[in-house]
């Protein structure tokens, strides 16, 4: 995994640091000690030299220069293959340590994948059954009350593994994306036309500003990716809102912005948006809404296979700002 690497480089670098501090040190001393003794034993060689000149001093320094420099010079090579192995060391070392944690995370997410994976049988075959039973028109009211509660659940039950499973794929690595150049503003579009059902039913309004803009990357995945933002921003944003699209070229980069002008985000509160589960009125002024905090998860790891970033701007009651850069 990806992260694991990072973290792995970053453990190293603190190794090889801690290591190099004291190898460093260790150095200074030696270096100081030697030179003490050299300082030493040209002082005893002048008082016991008859008629020391002035040639006898030149020599001397010149003498102490090259002995320096020698001293400096060992000591720098013994740094440097100290700095070699502590590196081909600490990265070893930090390899061992992350690995079981490495292997519980990976465990921990096909155990999540394989659950989703199954429960999806049980519950399309519950809804199925509870949308017969919907048909039938003998029912009384408060059984068809009863079966479309259910249903509703059954729907958020579906939505829940169908996310879970989406996003240990992304994260696993399980998705075998093919990209190619895409339309940028084709995707988008596509995403537009199947949140504005939703936007509508909220009386929200959608401006876009797109131009046309090719990237490289997964079609599908471009299009959950942006479907995920839209979504995110209609059930944040105020009844009659409106949102803002855009597609832009600039330079090399292409940038993909969803504006809304909804609840906002506390500051304290932003870099814990992408997390798992992260519940979006606890960030959005406790506002309920739908949803189980899973969709910025996997929009995070679309990006990042396609080696994009993304960055979040908010400002409380005022609205929030994601902005996806693709590098052309």
């Amino acid at each position: 995994m990806q992260i694991f690497h990072f973290t792995r480089i970053k453990l190293t670098a603190w190794y090889v640091a801690i290591i190099m501090l004291v190898s460093v040190s260790f150095s200074a001393f030696v270096y100081r000690g030697v030179m003490a003794e050299v300082n030493r034993g040209f002082r005893l060689r002048a008082v016991r030299t008859p008629f020391y000149t002035e040639q006898f001093l030149e020599d001397d320094q010149t003498l102490y220069e090259e002995i320096r420099q020698q001293v400096v010079t060992q000591l720098a090579l013994v740094n440097m293959v100290i700095l070699a192995g502590s590196a081909a060391a600490g990265y070893f070392l930090a390899g061992r340590t992350l690995a079981p944690i490495e292997n519980m995370v990976e465990e921990q997410k096909r155990f999540v994948g394989d659950a989703s994976h199954e429960l999806r049988t049980p519950l399309t075959s519950l809804k199925t059954e509870i949308e017969v039973a919907l048909r039938n028109k003998k029912h009384p009211k408060e059984t068809k009350e009863i079966l479309e509660s259910n249903l509703e659940e059954v729907n958020k039950m579906q939505s829940l593994t169908s996310y879970l499973l989406s996003l240990t794929r992304y994260e696993r690595g399980d998705l075998e994306l093919t990209k190619e150049n895409i339309s940028l503003d084709e995707a988008v579009t596509k995403a537009l036309k199947s949140v504005s059902s939703l936007a509508e039913k909220r009386g929200i309004t959608i401006t876009t500003h797109i131009d046309k803009a090719t990237i490289h990357g997964n079609n599908a995945s471009i299009i959950e990716l942006a479907t995920i933002l839209l979504d995110n921003a209609i059930k944040y944003s105020k009844v009659k809102g409106e949102i803002v699209v855009t597609v832009v070229k600039k330079g090399r980069e292409v940038y993909f912005e969803v504006q809304d002008h909804g609840l906002g985000i506390k500051a304290v509160d932003l870099p814990y948006i992408f997390n798992r589960f992260y519940r979006s009125d606890m960030s959005r002024n406790k506002q309920k809404v739908d949803g189980y905090g899973l969709g910025l998860s996997i929009a995070k790891s679309i990006v990042e296979l396609h080696n994009a970033k993304i960055i979040v701007k908010s400002i409380l009651e005022k609205g929030t700002t994601f902005t996806v850069i693709f590098a052309k």
